[in-house]
């Protein structure tokens, strides 16, 4: 497989849409319910199997029905599922997503089999046919964030994979710093949202975070700013990119597609700045259709819509 995606396995249940939360028994409707395959890690590898880039997922899901509907809806997208643990120590991971009429959405969200998700889960000898690994979901595995992801990270290295990760947000984490700190000199690229970034720097501009990342190990930093677009420091400096225009409909999972049309971009050996480029059109797909991977086009209609953007830094 081109890229091997590790860490969190969600089934998503997305409402829409949902603008006013009821009171304490009290009811109100919405339109329609859907399930979702959705984790930060899994909607990338799924992105990047629709953009024609082998894939494979490594996490833990539970026995379970949602366990089951992970497993084999990952099959119907062509996702490498060698890597998913089964356990009975924990129910599979659950997010309810409430999407409101403007596309933004909230979370409510149960941890489930990724709290019990560690290094041991890990199957090393994947890495043997891979080119990128990319650790998704980080700060929502308390048994493998920290020395577990840096373990990983360094055992791809050692067998000559490049290493990516990307960060979620966790308003649990006492100590971000410290939790990445152990992964930081063994990436090749970190590609955090701009939540993340701030809380784990303690920067309030894009510039400082990315230098602050570099700071502490890393090789290429590409930050996420949602309507902001991104912004990307290289060892030739730093560079912002706009977002392509797009009327959103479900924001869920925008930067998790962003990921994958970055990797993507690094597979077809584009430069880091059309790289970036592609991971904001492969984003601007995602959030025109609800769900997180739903919007998601092949590579040659993303790179055509591209064209017809015209979108530069």
């Amino acid at each position: 497989m081109d890229v091997l995606c590790v860490g969190i396995a969600v089934a998503d249940a997305i409402g829409y849409p949902i603008d006013v939360i009821p009171e304490k028994a009290r009811l109100a409707l919405f339109d329609r319910m859907e399930l979702h395959l959705g984790g930060c890690p899994l909607n990338t590898a799924v992105a990047l199997s629709r953009m024609g880039i082998s894939s494979g997922l490594i996490a833990k899901v539970g026995n379970d029905g949602f366990g089951d509907f992970i497993v084999n809806d990952l099959g119907k997208e062509g996702v490498d599922t060698r890597g998913i643990a089964r356990g009975d120590d924990a129910s599979t991971s659950f997010t309810f997503i409430m999407v409101s009429s403007d596309g933004e959405r909230r979370f409510l969200h149960t941890l489930g089999a990724n709290a019990k998700f560690s290094f041991q889960d890990v199957n090393l000898s994947l890495m043997d046919e891979a080119k990128i690994l990319s650790i998704g979901g980080a700060y929502l595995m308390p048994a493998f964030d920290g020395e577990g992801a840096a373990q990983t990270l360094q055992a791809a290295r050692q067998k000559g994979l490049i290493t990516s990760l990307d960060t979620a947000y966790n308003d649990r984490i006492e100590d971000w710093l410290a939790l990445m700190q152990p992964c930081f000199p063994h990436l090749d690229y970190f590609l955090p949202s701009i939540e993340e970034a701030e809380a784990i720097s303690g920067q309030s501009a894009p510039e400082d975070m990315a230098k602050f990342f570099m700071d502490q190990g890393c090789g290429v930093v590409a930050i996420k700013c949602g309507g902001e677009g991104s912004y990307l420091l290289t060892e030739d400096g730093g560079r912002h990119f706009p977002v392509y225009k797009v009327a959103p409909v479900d924001t869920s999972g925008a930067g998790d597609s962003w990921v994958a049309g970055f990797l993507c971009g690094l597979l077809k050996e584009l430069s880091l700045d059309e790289c970036v480029l592609l991971g904001n059109a492969t984003a601007a797909h995602c959030i025109q259709a609800v769900g997180c991977t739903a919007g998601i086009k092949s590579l040659q209609e993303i790179q055509a819509f591209q064209k017809e953007q015209d979108c530069k830094a």
